[in-house]
């Protein structure tokens, strides 16, 4: 992987996690230190995991999928549009 693609999800990773900041600090509730630390630490948790599992999960069903993924392609993009 390349450092631009390495930068950019790291830049996409760190964008979800600062507007679910910036929503928790506008919604105005008090936290202490406890809930904060254990929202960061979820946050890192899974930020940290997810793309590992994706990496692994597409690992594994490349070769069983490998025939027919644009047309997997094409109907998630159809769904999601």
């Amino acid at each position: 992987m390349s450092f631009i693609s390495i930068f950019l999800i790291a830049l996409a990773l760190s964008m979800d996690a600062f507007s679910v900041a910036i929503a928790i600090g506008a919604a105005g509730s008090k936290l202490n230190y406890y809930a904060v630390l254990r929202l960061a630490t979820a946050f890192g948790l899974f930020q940290f995991v997810m793309p590992i599992l994706g990496w692994l999960l597409g690992k594994t069903v490349v070769s069983y999928i490998a025939d027919y993924d644009h047309w997997i392609a094409f109907g998630l993009l159809t769904i999601v549009g």
